[in-house]
């Protein structure tokens, strides 16, 4: 019985110490949760066509402009604007045509259309590429807009007589890519949208 309580008394002793470990270390643990939220930018663009009142003080929305005669000059002010939250890279792709009375494209008339329209494209803020595209030289920043594409549309006192009653349509896209790590500048820049 003597031999029975040390041997007891060691037994709970070690009873002791484990549970004393164990609650120890149930002190020592923990868990947590973070939620992080990454929201990623954007590109948006407007391409904006404006014109001159009569008075040429006052820019309104562009509107179609019927009777026009040879020697005569459009206003026609085509920009673009980032709409995004971001600083983005443009280019603006211009193509004219000319339609008979019936609405049908003349591809002989819009053959020779370079000969008796003129465009009074700004070569100084927009590099024309072999691509087909106008491009912005520089990026554009959010909330900003481009110096405009071009300005005037003229009609010249050349114009022959296959032109009466024809429409001029200019069809007008632009386009954007993300600056951020995307090229030193609007010509190394990649992921156009077609």
């Amino acid at each position: 019985m003597k031999r029975r309580i040390p041997a007891i008394a060691l037994v709970l002793a070690l009873l002791v110490i484990a549970t004393s470990a164990y609650v120890t270390l149930a002190y020592f643990t923990a868990d947590d949760q973070v939620t992080n939220v990454i929201t990623a930018g954007n590109v948006k663009i407007q391409l904006c066509e404006m014109m001159a009142t009569d008075n040429g003080d006052t820019l309104v929305p562009f509107e179609n402009v019927s009777g026009v005669m040879p020697g005569t000059e459009v206003s026609k002010i085509v920009t673009v604007k980032n709409t995004g939250n971001n600083a983005a890279y443009v280019r603006v792709s211009v193509e004219s045509l000319i339609k008979d009375a019936s609405g049908i494209e003349d591809e002989l008339l819009t053959g020779e259309l370079d000969s008796y329209i003129e465009i009074d494209i700004d070569s100084t803020n927009w590099t024309y590429m072999d691509d087909g595209y106008y491009y912005y030289n520089t990026a554009l920043e959010a909330g900003a807009e481009t110096e405009p594409l071009f300005t005037i549309v003229k009609y010249s006192e050349k114009m022959p007589n296959e032109y009466q009653n024809t429409t001029l349509e200019m069809n007008i896209t632009a386009y954007a890519t993300q600056k951020a790590n995307n090229g030193a500048n609007v010509f190394e820049a990649s992921g156009w949208p077609a």
